[in-house]
């Protein structure tokens, strides 16, 4: 059973930068193999996709954080991350990685909070 662990959300006033980062543990096996996404649910607001990025390395990002946010990946690292600079108030949310695929997912993690300030 593979498992994510999100961490690096914060408080950061607008305009800042914050790197969150997620890991894999467990049975990684293939799992490189998977496209993996960022996911964020704002207060009162149904759970987002914001950006995604292929085994290869092919990134795709909704439009209210594109050209802010960067995706990024270490296979060998089991690991996955979330560049975003120049946040907004509207950025704030709980952050969350999974597979891209809804088929294809595992239990999600508990989150990381990121709070922009205004």
């Amino acid at each position: 059973q593979v498992q994510l662990v999100e961490a690096g959300g914060g408080l950061v006033q607008a305009g800042g930068s914050l790197r969150l980062s997620c890991a894999a543990s467990g049975r990684t096996v293939n799992s490189n193999a998977n496209t993996m996404a960022w996911f964020r649910e704002a207060p009162g607001k149904q759970r987002e996709w914001v950006a995604d990025i292929s085994s290869s390395g092919s990134t795709s990002y909704a439009d209210s954080v594109k050209g802010r946010f960067t995706i990024s990946r270490d296979n060998a690292k089991n690991t996955m991350y979330l560049q975003m600079n120049s946040l907004k108030p509207e950025d704030t949310a709980v952050y969350y990685c999974n597979r891209f695929l809804a088929t294809t997912r595992i239990p999600w993690g508990l989150g990381t909070q990121v709070t922009v300030s205004s």
